[in-house]
């Protein structure tokens, strides 16, 4: 085990049946509030790739990709959940491990070819970093990579994600 490794997963806190019964929550809430711990997370996502813009995918992933998207010199862009967004959108449904839901980004978010990183927290079912892969690819802009700080390996949701390169910097 990496000391990075160590570092995330002795500040990730397991809550049980939240936000429903049987789900095991992680949270992430100890490792943001930890600077030495957050700072890593953000150097080690940050580092990883040459990029026009960073896509944090909401909630968490905006803790995480705003902070990347400075620390690498790149644009930051939200993918918000539906009706977030002021102006023009294109949007995506998908389901995620307790329900199902729609994403959306604005319509001139990225100019055609520009080099894209998506950021989460928690990469799960895939259904998520799936509906943002294609919102990016609708606007024109082509995805480098998903980076997130943790996948939990047992929901398989990199099958979902074939045809882009997934980076987590810890897998439970």
């Amino acid at each position: 085990m990496t000391d990075l490794t160590s570092l995330i997963l002795d500040r990730i806190r397991d809550v049980p049946d939240y936000p429903q019964p049987g789900v095991l929550f992680k949270d992430i809430t100890p490792l943001l509030a930890d600077p030495v711990a957050f700072a890593a997370v953000v150097d080690a996502l940050a580092g990883t790739y040459r990029v026009d813009k960073i896509v944090g995918i909401e909630a968490r992933g905006f803790i995480l990709a705003a902070p990347v998207a400075h620390r690498a010199g790149a644009g930051f862009v939200p993918v918000r959940k539906k009706g977030k967004l002021p102006s023009e959108t294109l949007e995506a449904s998908y389901d995620l491990e307790y329900g199902s839901a729609t994403i959306e980004v604005h319509r001139d978010a990225f100019h055609p070819g520009e080099r894209v990183l998506i950021v989460d927290d928690v990469l799960a079912t895939g259904g998520t970093a799936q509906a943002a892969v294609e919102l990016v690819r609708r606007a024109g802009a082509d995805v480098v990579a998903i980076a997130v700080l943790m996948e939990l390996g047992f929901l398989k949701g990199r099958d979902r994600l074939v045809d882009v390169e997934v980076h987590s910097l810890v897998v439970v």
